[in-house]
Order: structure tokens, then C-alpha cells, then sequence
């Protein structure tokens, strides 16, 4: 597969200073840029005060300066050096405070003494700054002069998503969020790997499933396109990925479904077990981004959560030190690779059916040894494996599974016996009625499984 792993931190870079919140000019901003890289991106819209379910879609809010003065006019903390500096969503203020005010408004990550936190406020009304302990511990008893510009005003919550027909009307739907301001890992990493998913998707002809791939601001951005098109989803969505936290160098993890038991989790599993990366399963129980959304109740859909390190888990989740230092090309490259194999193991994933009486005579077809001779069976063993579980009742998940392997790597097994006429895909019938013509591979569909 390609490198594409220094474009990716490029792109991280270039995205990095931009203050972005669940509303307003940076996440504006944000997509107008990876539209620069995939043009077909559509920015959407939801007005301000829109019920959506159970919430309402807040004020648009936007910022424009923030920082504490002391009594000699020095800045001891400006939003313009690092955008964490302000709370999100933070009110306006322009007001002279003793320090025992101020300290009220100030938030530290006690534990870490050398980091600024990330810390929001999006539904009640407050203002606030965020520093590092050491800078807190070092304030001096005297006033000091707060100023954040900053507006709430009735505007829009954005969003973007592209749909990639496929042969199927079935979907994939792939789901990231654009919110958070400047935090490499969380979630700029996400957003730009999975750009770069859809630059290699757009490169496939043909495709078995339709591709719904969406940037929402987490949350509330989730809640409000499901909102807008949960019956399509309903109907449509046989496997949904939540991506974040896809940029270090850490293993990587899983947000299971709500019982485990879909597609996606017997996928993502089965690709973790067998590939030979180091991994770490979570139950649903430990979710905490949109796979909460999409999984609840009455919407139910299988939407499971990939990641490197996952969110919560490393020191440097929502702090300042979710810097660019935090990730790294490699990393990134190795998340997309990952992507690519799942995507290319859903596409040739479908119930096989042997379609002949009695074991295929393997050699004539070279697919076997034409002498008979210890242990010089080879790959042969796994085709003969893999024809043994293909009795229409398995998919090719199942199949690896019985037979100990990663359902990525029996893809070239699955092009060379479809090629030989010894198996058709008995789930066809999504794509056409015709069961009996073995299918032929298209040259499109070659590529995606070579």
C-alpha cells in the first residue's frame, strides 16, 4: 500500500492551529480545507435552536481574543499562543479581578503540572481559562485584567459527508468528529486519515456497499444527523465505524457493539486476532464517542469504535500534550493501512458454496501438488481448508475464523476459486438474482482485493 502517512501529518499540521468547537468559523474553516483535498465533500447545516430528539442545537459561537493581564500589563496567558487557553464556549468578559475571583474561573489538571486542559463549557452559561498548574501555582496575590472577545449568536451547526455509491444500496457508514480545537491525536488524526481513506476509495470503480462518510462535531453533531436521516440508516447501514484517536504509534483498540455480536465486531475482531498487531478489546460499557449515539436505543445501529490508543486512556488525551509531537507519519500510515484492510475484507465478505460433489481435484487446476510428499502442502492446506467450511452457511469471516486466520488474507484465496469456477457467493442475491452463473470478478473488484 502507498506511503501516505507524511501527507496525513501534513494535513494535521495545517489544521492544528484552527480553534474549532461543535460550532463556528473553525470547524467552517476546517472543512472548507479538506474539501481543497476532496472537493465532493457537501458542508451542511442545521439552524440554531433545531430540535434534535431530545436536545436542541446551541448558539453558534466564535472567538476572537482571550487573555489575563496582571497589575504591570504583562499577559501571563493568551489565546493566541494555544486556543485550550479559553474555555470552550467560554461568555465574554472584559472585567479587573482580585486573584481569589479569577481563581474561580481558572482550570488546571492538578496531576500533570506542565499541561493546559481542555475544558468545555457548551451548555451553561460561564467564562473561564485554562492554564497549567505551574502557571497557576505561580500567580501573585493583586488584580488582574480578563478579557475574552467572544459572541453566541442564532447561527448553524456544521457538518460534512460525501456518499460513494456502490452496486448495493447496503451501507458502510464511517463516522469521525471535527469539533475539538488543537489536539493531534484527538481528533485531527482521525479526520485526516479518514480523508485519505476516502481519496483511496474514490479510486475504485466498482464497490460492493455504498460508502456514508460523515464529519459531525461529536455529540450533539452525531445526534443531529441521525436525526435528519435515521430511517435511511435504519434501512440501509450494515456496518458502521466511529474513528478517533487514529495518529500514535500506540496498539490498537475496539469499542465493541452493544451485545458483539454484528458484522463489524466479527470483523474488526477476527482482522485484530490474526494479523499479528497488538490490540485491546473494549466492551461497549466503556464506550465515549458517537458509537454511543448511533448504538442507542431505537436507533441500534452497528456501529463500533476503532482507535489507536483509545480516548481516556493516555496521559495526553484532552490536554495540551496532544501535540504533533503526540503522533506520527508512521502511525498514521499504519491506521490507514488498517482501514484499508477492513474496508477490503467487508467487500469480498459473503456466504461462499462450493459448487461441486466431492473434494475438487486441486492439481489439474494447480492449486496443489502434483507429487504427494511431507509437509510440502503449502497454501494448499488452507485452500483445501476454506473449501471444507464453504457450504453456503458461512461468510468468509466464519470461515476464518474455523480455520484460524485473518479473512483479509484468504482474499486471494477467494479471487483464484472464484476464478476457478469452485465457489460462488451465495449472498449474491444483494447484487443480482442470478445464483446460477458462477460471478466473475470484475477488474475494479481485482484491484480492491489484490
Amino acid at each position: 500500500m502507498c506511503n501516505d502517512g507524511e501527507k496525513i501529518y501534513s494535513l494535521v499540521q495545517k489544521l492544528f492551529p484552527i480553534c474549532r468547537s461543535i460550532t463556528g468559523e473553525g470547524v467552517r474553516e476546517t472543512i472548507k480545507i479538506l474539501q481543497e483535498l476532496c472537493p465532493e465533500l457537501e458542508m451542511k447545516a442545521v439552524a440554531s435552536g433545531t430540535k434534535v430528539f431530545d436536545w436542541k442545537i446551541p448558539q453558534e459561537w466564535n472567538i476572537s481574543e482571550g487573555y489575563i493581564e496582571n497589575e504591570k500589563g504583562q499577559r501571563i496567558l493568551d489565546f493566541s499562543e494555544n486556543n485550550l487557553h479559553v474555555l470552550g464556549y467560554s461568555d465574554s468578559i472584559d472585567k479587573i479581578l482580585s486573584l481569589e475571583e479569577l481563581k474561580k474561573h481558572l482550570y488546571t489538571q492538578p496531576e500533570q503540572k506542565n499541561v493546559i486542559p481542555y475544558v468545555t463549557s457548551y451548555y451553561k452559561n460561564q467564562w473561564g481559562f485554562c492554564m497549567t498548574q505551574q502557571q497557576f501555582d505561580a500567580l501573585m496575590p493583586g488584580n488582574y485584567h480578563a478579557v475574552i472577545k467572544s459572541s453566541k449568536t442564532d447561527g448553524v451547526l456544521n457538518y460534512c459527508e460525501l456518499m460513494l455509491p456502490g452496486i448495493s444500496k447496503k451501507e458502510v457508514l464511517i463516522s469521525t468528529y471535527l469539533c475539538h480545537p488543537s489536539m493531534a491525536n484527538d481528533n485531527l488524526s482521525s479526520v485526516c486519515v479518514t480523508i485519505y481513506l476516502v481519496k483511496w476509495l474514490q479510486t475504485i470503480k466498482k464497490h460492493k456497499y455504498t460508502y456514508r462518510v460523515v464529519f459531525v462535531p461529536e455529540t450533539i453533531g452525531s445526534i443531529a444527523y441521525i436525526n435528519l436521516h435515521l430511517e435511511t440508516l435504519k434501512k440501509n447501514v450494515e456496518a458502521a465505524l466511529c474513528l478517533s484517536c487514529m495518529g500514535d504509534d500506540a496498539i490498537f483498540s475496539y469499542v465493541a457493539t452493544k451485545y458483539n455480536d454484528t458484522l463489524i465486531d466479527k470483523l474488526v475482531v477476527n482482522n485484530l486476532k490474526y494479523s499479528g498487531r497488538n490490540y485491546k478489546l473494549y466492551s461497549f460499557l466503556e464506550r465515549g464517542s458517537d458509537e454511543r449515539q448511533y448504538g442507542f436505543p431505537g436507533i441500534d445501529l452497528p456501529a463500533g469504535g476503532v482507535c489507536r490508543s483509545k480516548y481516556h486512556t493516555f496521559p495526553e488525551y484532552h490536554t495540551s500534550a496532544d501535540n504533533l509531537s503526540h503522533i506520527s507519519k508512521q502511525g498514521l500510515q499504519n491506521s490507514l493501512d488498517w482501514l484499508k484492510e477492513l474496508i477490503c475484507t467487508l467487500e469480498v465478505n459473503a456466504h461462499y458454496q462450493v459448487t461441486c460433489m466431492g473434494e475438487p481435484q486441486l492439481g489439474r487446476r494447480n492449486l496443489y501438488p502434483t507429487t504427494s510428499q511431507k509437509n510440502c502442502y503449502g497454501d494448499s492446506r488452507v485452500i483445501q481448508n476454506f473449501l471444507a467450511y464453504a457450504d453456503g452457511k458461512n461468510d468468509l469471516i466464519d470461515i476464518a475464523n474455523y480455520i484460524h486466520c485473518s479473512a483479509y488474507t484468504l482474499k486471494d484465496v477467494v479471487a483464484v476459486l472464484l476464478q476457478e469456477n469452485l465457489i460462488i457467493e451465495n449472498s449474491v442475491k444483494q447484487i443480482t438474482k442470478n445464483h446460477l452463473t458462477p460471478p466473475r470478478l470484475s477488474s475494479s473488484r481485482k484491484a480492491l482485493i489484490a
